[in-house]
């Protein structure tokens, strides 16, 4: 016998549930991404508003678009949380630093919409919660 025990498979509603809520974050994320790589003005300009050079706007957007990306690939979804979780971090970071109190939720809302997409997605992670039983 087996000293392991298999992860129960999640219902079907679950999983759907977790691919939409894959899905609608990833889509937000590829859009600025392009955004931030082809260089609209928009995008320069929230980069100039809270001070960051406009030199790094194409490879944030390829930072964001790579995780995004990471993370609707099935095997490389922990990976693309992972940097998600990174990059929304330092998206609190800026907001708390210019002190944007209220939009700093926001990124921190969105991280934990791509956790419960992967816990919706995969019964592996479910297991690892704190709060499970």
């Amino acid at each position: 016998m087996s000293s392991t025990t298999a992860a129960a498979p999640a219902s079907r509603k679950l999983y759907w549930a977790g691919w939409v809520l894959t899905i609608l974050p990833a889509l937000l994320l590829v859009a600025t991404s392009i955004s931030a790589i082809s260089g609209s003005e928009g995008a320069a300009e929230g980069f100039e508003k809270y001070g960051y050079p406009a030199g790094s706007l194409r490879l944030i957007g390829v930072v964001e678009l790579v995780s995004a990306v990471l993370f609707l690939i099935p095997p490389t979804a922990y990976l693309g949380a992972i940097l998600l979780t990174g990059y929304l971090g330092g998206a609190v970071a800026t907001h708390v630093h210019a002190s944007e109190g209220l939009l700093a939720i926001a990124p921190i809302v969105f991280g934990a919409i791509v956790w419960l997409a992967l816990l919706l997605r995969d019964p592996r992670l479910r297991p690892l919660l704190p709060l499970t039983r």
